[in-house]
């Protein structure tokens, strides 16, 4: 059975069906149990195929569809599914006005985020490392939705299970980059211990990229993938546990 985490605004919103899925419920075997839904891991393809016609069966879409992410700013608007996987754009946030087309983000500590203006009926999902956040993914993304005829001040956000920042260690390189490229992410550092290297605080960040951005309104579900091994897949678990390869959950969003 599916169990994506719906605890956001976005639950409220007529005419909107998004879940933020764990990896409870799917067919995969092994290190990719249950749920993975990413197409460019090593898993068996039609056991994700089956994985992602339940995730579009469970939010009632005709159609779901993920883009080749790369870590960019580059937010595209879909109009329609594509047959082949190598139709996928190379984006990573997808902006939709198309009633049953399900917009997938796929995730393993990188934070999902799903956006929507009910009453223009534009929805969203947005990739958002921390490379795509400080080159601008999310403002990219508010830019193609009111391409669409959306606006700012009604859009509804929501930032779902990514790393945590007990869990996100990064180095004095990072922090000096980051620093430089937006001073007002110094609060989103933490540390410790003077002599420890800083953690992260992604989601923290995300959120303050959406509220500076002017939406409506934005949460987050607090969820850390990292920490939490039996809902969600994680890239730097499965790093730091040696394994090849690993899963991806999936964060989707539809206009019913």
């Amino acid at each position: 059975m599916l169990q994506p985490v719906t605890a956001s605004p976005l639950a409220a919103l007529e005419g909107i069906a998004h879940g933020f899925f764990t990896r409870r419920g799917g067919v995969s075997r092994g290190g990719y149990a249950s749920l993975n839904c990413g197409l460019g891991s090593r898993d068996d393809p039609q056991a994700v195929g089956e994985n992602r016609r339940r995730v579009a069966a469970h939010l009632g879409a005709q159609d779901l569809v993920t883009a080749h992410q790369v870590h960019s700013a580059t937010a595209v608007i879909v109009e329609r599914c594509w047959t082949h996987p190598g139709e996928r754009p190379r984006a990573d946030a997808m902006v939709t006005a198309r009633p049953g087309l399900a917009l997938g983000v796929l995730t393993a500590d990188c934070a999902p985020v799903l956006l929507a203006d009910p009453a223009a009926r534009v929805a969203a999902a947005a990739h958002a490392g921390w490379r795509g956040l400080i080159g601008g993914v999310i403002e990219a993304t508010l830019a193609a939705m009111e391409r669409l005829g959306a606006q700012r001040d009604r859009i509804e956000a929501a930032v779902g299970p990514c790393i945590g920042a007990q869990a996100y260690e990064v180095g004095w390189d990072f922090e000096r980059e980051f620093l430089a490229r937006d001073p007002a992410s110094e609060s989103h550092f933490l540390h410790r211990d003077p002599r420890a290297r800083p953690h992260f605080d992604l989601a923290g960040y995300a959120l303050a990229r959406l509220v500076r951005a002017g939406v409506a309104r934005a949460v987050a579900t607090g969820a850390c993938t990292y920490a939490r091994g039996e809902d969600f897949f994680s890239y730097r678990r499965s790093q730091a546990g040696g394994e090849p390869d690993y899963g991806r959950q999936i964060s989707a969003i539809v206009l019913t």
